[in-house]
């Protein structure tokens, strides 16, 4: 609660500081709103004990997916000051939606009643579709926030119903308590069932899994680069997180109805996010591609569920989202200089910026899943967990669609380093330098150490 508070402090603080005379505090207030969000995680809560607080819990599972997510959104801002200074646009309005929006993803990792869930991933969707938007003069902007509109308020309808088919099933709101009855042995009435597959729909678009994915390169591609970053990584943890709360806590007495079908849309989710990415000659496009693709990895860790699945997951999302960011972070320094979004602007960038090609190809490599980067290990560990759950067939289905990803992937690292380069000269500031320096490391530190990532959380943060 310490951290939503404090975030909703912050969102207001900088719509103030945004129509007063003092906007260069913007970015510095941000920066200390989020570090004290952080600190806050782990403090003691400010609000006492109440019906209303039992709604939320800060514990093992919130608190490191939280402090995951505000770390992510730090690193966010640190591009967004630049990003919108060439832009040369006001921001406080979409820094303040920003905020916003993260502050229905916290709720998303700490829900334990289904109006909390909605409530937070309401408050959370609504503003990505303003923030899909928020390039205004841009017509593939515009269409893109429609889009998302369109089809996101479709499945929140069909979320809804499905949480009110399981509160007529089992009079509850609560997890625990839906948990508790549904592994009762009792048998499940039809629209039980139904609801849990309703709801089970309306979860797999908001993370956009296969059949339910095709907002996703639309909104990718046509939302502001940096907005896109951020759906593809905090975005995606929030919606994962909240998937693996309603499962585990309310619906793994109905295991055995909903596994298997999650198998085979995490199969599909694979192959289709791999092979669309190879057809794509727009580099958001294809990053949008592969985003679904590694939804459907994720999905294979919730799928092989026992209780090291979650940390693997957490790490899974925390090796993800370094080289995510690095990506885009490389693709908007890159589009600064060169006005296009296909694979060519990336020819010769290894003789026109070394040290930037160099960043790329490792973010690149780690997203495809080789070692000793952290993608290699990531997968590794979640595919070691679906064999010991007896899901072989689902891992060698995975480890096709890895092998599959290496064709697109490396377009981009042949065209830095085997294409004739343009006489476009990129130069990097100290503080894009830096910023991609941490990204590299990060990257090859967890790798070859991932029990930095694993032995952080669980027991007693």
């Amino acid at each position: 609660m310490n951290t939503i508070i404090i975030l909703t402090i912050l969102a207001i603080v900088v719509l103030l500081l945004g129509i007063s005379s003092k906007k260069q505090w913007l970015v510095p207030a941000i920066f200390i709103g989020l570090l004290l969000a952080l600190v806050g995680n782990f403090l003691p809560q400010l609000l006492p004990a109440s019906k209303t607080v039992h709604m939320l819990s800060v514990d093992s599972i919130s608190k490191p997916f939280t402090s995951l997510m505000l770390v992510l959104t730090f690193l966010i801002f640190l591009i967004a000051d630049h990003y919108f200074v060439v832009k040369k646009k006001t921001v406080e309005d979409v820094y303040a939606i920003i905020l916003f929006s993260l502050i229905g993803a916290v709720i998303l990792t700490m829900f334990t009643n289904m109006v909390m869930f909605f409530i937070g991933l309401e408050i959370m969707s609504v503003s990505l579709y303003i923030l899909a938007g928020s390039k205004k003069t841009s017509s593939r902007s515009n269409e893109a926030a429609m889009k998302y509109f369109l089809m996101g308020t479709f499945s929140t309808g069909v979320l809804l119903l499905g949480i009110t088919l399981i509160y007529g099933a089992t009079g509850s709101f609560d997890l625990a308590q839906i948990g508790t009855l549904i592994s009762s042995g009792n048998v499940m009435p039809s629209y039980l069932k139904a609801g849990i597959l309703l709801l089970t729909i309306g979860v797999l678009f908001k993370i956009g899994a296969v059949p339910f994915h095709f907002w996703v390169p639309d909104v990718y591609h046509g939302a502001p680069t940096l907005i896109t970053t951020y759906m593809a990584t905090v975005v995606k943890i929030a919606g994962v997180v909240a998937f693996y709360r309603l499962y585990s806590q309310s619906f793994m007495g109905a295991k055995d109805m909903w596994t298997t079908l999650m198998a085979v849309m995490a199969v599909a989710t694979i192959f289709v996010g791999n092979l669309s990415a190879l057809h794509q000659d727009r580099v958001k496009r294809m990053l949008a591609y592969s985003s679904i693709a590694h939804t459907g990895y994720l999905m294979l860790a919730l799928v092989a569920f026992d209780h090291k699945s979650v940390s693997y997951l957490f790490y899974y999302m925390v090796a993800y989202s370094v080289a995510t960011i690095g990506v885009f972070s490389t693709l908007m320094l890159v589009r600064e200089n060169i006005k296009e979004g296909t694979y060519s602007m990336f020819e010769g960038l290894a003789k026109r910026n070394s040290f930037l090609s160099f960043g790329m190809a490792v973010s690149l490599i780690s997203l495809t899943g080789l070692p000793p980067l952290a993608g290699f290990m990531a997968k590794y560990l979640v595919f070691v967990q679906a064999i010991n759950e007896g899901y072989l067939w689902l891992t060698i289905a995975a480890i096709i669609g890895t092998a599959i990803s290496v064709v697109y992937y490396f377009r981009i690292i042949v065209a830095m380093y085997m294409k004739t380069p343009s006489d476009v000269k990129i130069t990097l500031t100290t503080r894009s330098r830096v910023l991609l320096s941490l990204f590299i490391l990060l990257t090859i530190a967890l790798g070859v150490y991932p029990d930095m990532i694993l032995n952080l959380c669980w027991c007693g943060m």
